[in-house]
């Protein structure tokens, strides 16, 4: 962080998190839209997106 002219006050939480060690955790991180496209059986992700991204639709 310091190399990279990082403020590491900004960055405490982050760094006690790691400093007292951080708790072991599932990683199953397949998003809502994912898991939405798999319970509809959609074709297509953009189909179970609020806002999906793509040439014409940049913003929400």
């Amino acid at each position: 962080m310091e190399r990279m002219g990082l403020d590491t006050a900004e960055f405490e939480s982050y760094l006690m998190i790691h400093r007292c060690g951080m708790p072991p955790h599932g990683g199953l991180g397949i998003g809502l839209e994912r898991l939405t496209m798999q319970l509809c059986g959609l074709d297509n992700i953009r189909y179970a997106s609020l806002f999906p991204r793509d040439r014409a639709r940049l913003t929400p």
